[in-house]
């Protein structure tokens, strides 16, 4: 498994999570560092043996995980890149499309293999602030500054739904199953039916919520300015259970890395990443015992993190055959932003 962190100061982190030795000790062993852009990185995505960072410098980067390789650049946004975000169809452990956001209003979606622009879509007046994707993969929904709330058709590349939220939302998150899907404003956290975006519960938070990842039996994880990391059920509006003073910092970003798959002794792995500079990695089991959770791994980035993603590379199968040298090739000579549409106004 692999953890990728960008930073205001423009640099990428990468980290493999290893086991020190033949006991359950683990260890953040870093994978690479380098200023890959030229100003602050506000979103990371990944999936599979591929990773993706997004930033103020109107550019996305693309990673390999496994040789810890630059893929090089995708040039199609003219404002920051706000939100990133792949899709994997379940059969599959490589990515199928990359979607994402931008602060003008636009979402780019890209094919995967290899990384080839296939669309751009205005779908928010003003800047996008996250973006999730379906397990579908045929829709996506975002919220942005324009205090809307915005679903797309990715199969047709078209928006297909727009309504006013009458605040603005900073997150948007899918359930595992889908038929939930979430969005935090401020300190408040809304649990709404996929199907017709019902208002079921509201989760009420001590402070903002800065970054949130879906768990296993409706679990839904959040941390923000309180510097806890909270684990929600969303069924009940109630906290399951908490990792109080998770960092000193606040916390940026979440990662579910493992599933819990019922079994009494399997590892339930949660990686976080505060403004500190600071990435662990939890067992959660431990709170759900009541006691005093300690990361099992930590590593200090001694920067200003402001987000995180994670993947697991153990293995990977492609649609169709496309090598390292085939990626970097596409993106020498990028297709620029030429499939633009307005979107439709409803």
């Amino acid at each position: 498994m692999s953890l990728v962190a960008g930073s205001n100061e423009r640099f990428i982190w990468g980290f493999k999570l290893k086991p020190v030795t033949t006991e359950q000790s683990l260890t953040l062993a870093p994978l690479f560092s380098y200023p890959s852009h030229q100003s602050a990185i506000l979103s990371a995505a990944a999936a599979g043996p591929i990773a993706a960072s997004g930033s103020s410098d109107d550019t996305i980067h693309l990673y390999d995980l496994p040789s810890a390789a630059s893929l090089g650049s995708l040039y199609q946004h003219t404002a920051s890149v706000t939100a990133l975000s792949f899709f994997t169809p379940p059969s599959l452990s490589f990515p199928r499309n990359l979607i994402s956001a931008d602060a003008d209003g636009y979402v780019c979606i890209f094919d995967a293999d290899p990384f080839v622009h296939l669309k751009t879509v205005r779908v928010h007046k003003k800047r996008i602030n996250d973006l999730a994707v379906h397990p579908s993969g045929k829709l996506a929904l975002s919220v942005g500054r324009d205090d809307c709330l915005a679903m797309l058709n990715l199969v047709r590349g078209r928006r297909s739904f727009y309504c006013r939220l009458g605040k603005e939302a900073s997150l948007v998150r899918y359930g595992l199953d889908a038929e939930k899907f979430f969005m935090a404003t401020e300190e408040k956290v809304g649990v709404h039916e996929t199907e017709d975006a019902k208002l079921v519960t509201e989760l009420q938070c001590p402070n903002r919520v800065l970054c949130a990842a879906p768990g296993e039996n409706g679990l839904l994880f959040t941390g923000g300015e309180d510097k806890n990391i909270t684990a929600w059920d969303t069924k009940t509006g109630k906290v399951a259970y908490c990792i109080e003073d998770a960092h000193k910092s606040r916390v940026k970003g979440i990662v579910v890395l493992t599933k819990n798959n019922g079994g009494v002794d399997d590892p339930y792995l949660l990686a976080s990443a505060s403004s500190d500079g600071v990435v662990r990695v939890w067992d959660v089991r431990n709170s759900m015992k009541e006691e005093k959770a300690n990361p099992l791994a930590e590593a200090s980035t001694n920067a200003r993190l402001t987000c995180l993603a994670g993947s697991s590379i153990k293995s990977f199968k492609r649609t169709r055959a496309t090598s390292q040298e085939d990626q970097t090739a596409a993106l020498k000579n990028p297709k620029r932003k030429s499939d633009s549409t307005s979107g439709e106004e409803s």
